[in-house]
């Protein structure tokens, strides 16, 4: 049984410095057009030179290596470039991957030519990267994956499909899972091995997945035969399971869990203006404590693997309790603002904003593993199953 820890953790003053320079940066960001703050559904989410400018900074790879591109900070630093940019909706899109788990990934298991060949690209913001990880008829279920990869001369062919595989239609790598070997009654978690797929190699068809929004950031990736080289298998053969659990602990734990919807808040909180009504000024009370709370557990994951832990338990609370809050935000933000006086336009924002946040919420509580994987994987840890 694991015993649960979220230690309080404040932030140093060094973060506090950053958060001023990273909030300066967005400001002249948007100041420059590079994107609108106010508008969560964009078309730049390519956003190739914001990438290289954020990579200039120091601020992909923060605490990586520096021999490989990266500036050894803490991973506190880094949440605070992470709660910025999200805050903002500055466009990570095309690098955030690749920073949050990816590279990591490479770091621990990639050898040695290939960490230094693309580890400072990824740091210089030149790098996309997808996840391969759930599959058609398996959904969350990753030990389902049926893809095979089957060994060739040199390296490996794979043959199968991924799914719902966020920017893979503008990825440069892929790192995904694939099936080398049967599972095994005693444990279906055996036979699956990760590697490192570029995404360029022949074989390889992608194809876009609309959404309700308007966005096109899903996608179906179809393998016919593409050969991966044996010097992109990541760890050991069969044993991903192993590796992808450590992975998750890092996509599951950021800030970016439970702000996705954030910007409905900060809007009401416009729209209301400084003399709220008692009901508008108790229901935004009660939402900034919720989110008060989350911040704080979710500084503390940060500070767990600053010291080199693998909060996988306490990241997958983070997780769940975040994606729920931030899908039903939008609702709840609704109710409030339906007695806001519709003066001056000042409802016209939110209301453009509460129409696409709504549209997405469905998709929070399934990306990164849906509620009833993460409450399995909450109850196996505390010993409950």
């Amino acid at each position: 049984m694991t015993a649960l820890r979220f230690d309080p953790i404040r932030l140093p003053s060094e973060c506090e410095e950053l958060r001023k320079e990273v909030r300066a940066f967005l400001a002249d960001e948007v100041a420059a057009g590079t994107f609108n703050p106010f508008q969560p559904l964009r078309e730049d989410a390519d956003a190739r030179e914001f990438s290289r400018r954020v990579g200039a900074r120091g601020w992909i790879g923060m605490t990586w290596p520096k021999k490989y591109g990266g500036h050894e900070r803490s991973f506190l630093e880094r949440y605070v470039v992470t709660e910025e940019m999200r805050v903002a909706n500055a466009p990570v899109r095309r690098f955030f991957v690749a920073d949050r788990q990816s590279g990591p990934i490479l770091l621990r298991y990639a050898p040695e030519h290939i960490k230094t060949d693309i580890l400072p690209r990824i740091c210089r913001g030149e790098l996309c990267f997808a996840i391969g990880m759930s599959e058609p008829n398996s959904g969350s279920d990753l030990f389902a994956a049926k893809t095979r990869a089957t060994k060739t001369d040199g390296g490996w062919l794979i043959n199968g499909s991924k799914i719902w595989t966020t920017s893979a239609h503008m990825a440069d790598y892929m790192i995904a899972i694939f099936r080398t070997s049967p599972s095994t009654k005693e444990n279906r978690r055996h036979g699956l091995t990760q590697f490192l797929v570029n995404m360029k190699t022949p074989g390889i068809k992608v194809n876009p997945i609309g959404q309700i929004t308007g966005q096109k950031e899903f996608n179906e990736v179809v393998f016919t035969d593409a050969f991966v080289p044996d010097d992109h298998q990541l760890g050991e053969i069969d044993g991903a399971w192993k590796q992808a659990t450590s992975e998750l602990a890092y996509e599951r734990s950021g800030p970016e869990r439970f702000l996705e919807t954030y910007y409905v808040l900060t809007e009401l909180v416009r729209a209301v203006g400084p003399d709220p009504d008692t009901r508008s000024a108790e229901g935004i009370g009660r939402l900034v404590a919720q989110l008060h709370t989350m911040r704080r557990m979710s500084v503390s994951v940060a500070g767990m693997l600053q010291a080199g832990k693998e909060p996988v338990v306490e990241a997958s609370i983070v997780k769940d309790i975040g994606t729920v809050w931030e899908q039903q935000l939008p609702h709840r933000v609704r109710d409030l603002a339906a007695f806001v006086e519709e003066d001056a336009g000042n409802r016209e924002t939110l209301e453009n904003q509460l129409t696409f946040a709504i549209r997405t919420a469905p998709k929070l509580t399934i990306q990164g593993g849906t509620t009833e994987v993460l409450r399995g994987i909450i109850a196996r840890g505390l010993g409950l199953r």
